[in-house]
């Protein structure tokens, strides 16, 4: 089993508040890990410690074998460690295809721009939004924004993907299209990590799941451990008989 991400005692600060404190986990190639925790609870500010947006007060992140703590968003993307946001960012101006191209010319393989606009449709196709190449990228729907970015991102073919709440503002048969592509990046042999409140989600496809509290770590293992983890259940699920139903829909 080789590890392709290790994080080790990740602890960040911003002034008097402690957003992280000493993170540790290590994620083997081709699994999805969810990260689940309240709002507050660190889960995106971990995501940028991992992208070189925030680099960490403590620790040490290792990519492919490379000390990355300090290393800068771009030198990743060239890596192979790629995401998305919780709020997405279309670039607007730019057609869809132009928007998936900057992923393929600025991520691993740095494309030039006939290699980027064949990726990009290679992509479009992938995640359902062919038909809508030469579009405006501001003018897409909010479920049509969210596979756009994740299209930007699989462009720049990484080793390593995270993404943050995709599921957030669809409706139940877009979350489960989008479930279906997540899946399909785990085939590809992209490893995941994902954020995600909708719990039967993050249960029914995470081969492992962390749960943050206040920017701790509380909990790590299968679904099933996690959902009868006391401690989750107070911090996080609230309710046992929740718990009891979401690994009944598991099964």
């Amino acid at each position: 089993m080789t590890i392709l991400l290790s994080v080790q005692g990740i602890t960040k600060r911003f002034g008097g508040l402690q957003a992280l404190t000493r993170v540790t986990f290590d994620l083997p190639e081709g699994q999805i890990l969810g990260l689940i925790g309240p709002n507050g609870a660190g889960k995106t500010t971990l995501f940028n410690a991992i992208n070189g947006v925030y680099p960490p007060e403590e620790g040490r992140i290792i990519f492919r074998g490379k000390d990355v703590t300090k290393a800068k968003t771009y030198d990743l993307a060239h890596m192979g460690l790629a995401r998305t946001h919780q709020i997405v960012r279309p670039l607007n101006e730019l057609s869809v295809r132009e928007n998936v191209m900057v992923g393929a010319c600025f991520g691993r393989e740095n494309n030039g721009l006939d290699k980027a606009s064949k990726i990009a449709d290679e992509v479009l196709e992938f995640v359902g939004l062919e038909g809508r190449v030469s579009q405006l990228a501001g003018s897409l729907n909010v479920a049509q924004k969210k596979r756009l970015e994740m299209a930007r991102a699989l462009a720049s073919r990484p080793y390593l993907l995270l993404l943050d709440e995709v599921l957030a503002g669809l409706n139940s048969s877009e979350i489960d299209g989008m479930i279906q592509t997540v899946l399909e990046i785990r085939k590809q042999g992209i490893t995941i990590i994902m954020i995600e409140h909708l719990m039967k989600a993050v249960m029914n496809i995470s081969d492992r799941i962390i749960v943050l509290d206040y920017g701790e770590q509380i909990a790590e293992g299968t679904p099933h451990q996690i959902a009868n983890d006391p401690r989750v259940i107070e911090a996080y699920l609230g309710d046992p008989r929740l718990a009891e139903q979401l690994l009944e829909e598991e099964a």
